[in-house]
C-alpha cells in the first residue's frame, strides 16, 4: 500500500466512479483499475462492490476513508513543514463553515491570514449545521470547522475554540419603519413580512416566536442559502432576523439593522482534531484563538 493507491481510492470515492476519478487524475482507466485491485488485494478486501457499470463503496471501503485522508493529510503536513522551515510559503487550510460564521469571523479571519501567508490557500466547504460542520471534521475531509449554535458547543472527539457570541439583529430595507442601530422588542415587529430559513436552526426559532404571538406578521419567503436573505431584504420582499455577523455588509449594501432587545445568542466555536493538522491549519488556528480573545476583552470592557 502506498500513498498513490489512497489518493486513487479517494478520488473514486469523491467523483463518484472510476472513469470520473481518472480524468480528474488524468491517468488512464486501466492503471486506475489496476491500483485498485492492486489496494484491495493487499489489504485482504474489497473497497467497492461493482453495480452495473457503476461502483458502491464496501463496508471496509467506508471504513477506510477517515484514515486514509488522515495518512495524505499527514504526509502534505511533512512535505509543508519542510517547505516552512523559512516561514510558511505554501499549502492549504481545509476549513468547513456554517453559513452565518461563514460571513464573520471566518472573512476577517481568512483576510488577516492571507496577509501574514499569502502563498496558501484558504478552502472553504460549506455545512448548514453543528453536525455536518462535525462530520467533515472527525472524517478528515476538513481539519477545521467553524460552526454556530443555540447553546456553547460541547463536542465529544473534537477539540472546540470558543469564539464569539452574536446576538440576533433584524435587517431591514431603508425607509421602513425599523431604524438603523435603534434597538427594537421582538413585538415592534408585528405586521412585518419575514425573510426566514427553514426550520431546525436558531434563526427560524426566533421568527417562529415572533410570528406565533399572533400580531398579524408572517413569513412570506423560506429559503435554503441563507445568502439568498440579503438581497430579498433589499428589494423589499421582508426583513430578516439574522446574527449580527451580517450587520457590516447589511450596512454597506444599504440596508439598516437594528438590535433586539433580550434576544438570543449564537455561540461561534472553531473545532479541530489537533493531532492531525497541518502547519498551515495550525496557524490558522493561532490566528482564531488570538481573535477570540480580543473578542473576549473586547466584550468584558
Amino acid at each position: 500500500m502506498d500513498a498513490r493507491q489512497l489518493e486513487y481510492f479517494l478520488a473514486i470515492v469523491e467523483h463518484g466512479g472510476f472513469s470520473k476519478a481518472a480524468a480528474a487524475l488524468h491517468v488512464a482507466q486501466p492503471s486506475l483499475s489496476q491500483a485498485m485491485a492492486n489496494l484491495e488485494a493487499d489489504l485482504g478486501v474489497a473497497l467497492f462492490h461493482r453495480v452495473g457499470r457503476g461502483v458502491v463503496l464496501s463496508e471496509a471501503g467506508a471504513e477506510l476513508l477517515a484514515p486514509s485522508r488522515r495518512v495524505l493529510r499527514d504526509m502534505a503536513a511533512v512535505r509543508d513543514t519542510a517547505a516552512s522551515l523559512s516561514g510558511l510559503r505554501r499549502g492549504t487550510v481545509e476549513v468547513a463553515s456554517m453559513p452565518s460564521p461563514g460571513i464573520e469571523p471566518l472573512s476577517t479571519l481568512i483576510h488577516r491570514f492571507a496577509e501574514l501567508h499569502p502563498g496558501v490557500t484558504v478552502s472553504t466547504q460549506a455545512a448548514f449545521t453543528p453536525e455536518e460542520v462535525v462530520s467533515l471534521v472527525r472524517s478528515g475531509a476538513c481539519e477545521l470547522g467553524l460552526l454556530g449554535s443555540a447553546e456553547p458547543v460541547t463536542t465529544a472527539g473534537v477539540e472546540v475554540l470558543p469564539i464569539e457570541e452574536q446576538p440576533f439583529v433584524v435587517v431591514a430595507a431603508p425607509g421602513g419603519t425599523v431604524r438603523d442601530d435603534v434597538a427594537i422588542r421582538q413585538g415592534d415587529l408585528a405586521g412585518q413580512k419575514l425573510i426566514a430559513s427553514r426550520p431546525g436552526s436558531l434563526m427560524r426559532s426566533i421568527v417562529d416566536d415572533v410570528t406565533a404571538g399572533g400580531t398579524g406578521t408572517e413569513i412570506v419567503t423560506v429559503v435554503d442559502h441563507r445568502t439568498s436573505i440579503l438581497p430579498l431584504v433589499l428589494t423589499g420582499v421582508g426583513v430578516a432576523v439574522l446574527p449580527s455577523s451580517w450587520t457590516r455588509l447589511a450596512r454597506r449594501c444599504g440596508a439598516v439593522v437594528a438590535p433586539i432587545e433580550n434576544t438570543a445568542y449564537l455561540h461561534v466555536a472553531m473545532i479541530s482534531l489537533p493531532a492531525h493538522l497541518t502547519p498551515g491549519a495550525r496557524s490558522f488556528l493561532q490566528l482564531t484563538d488570538s481573535f477570540a480573545r480580543r473578542q473576549t476583552r473586547t466584550t468584558e470592557t
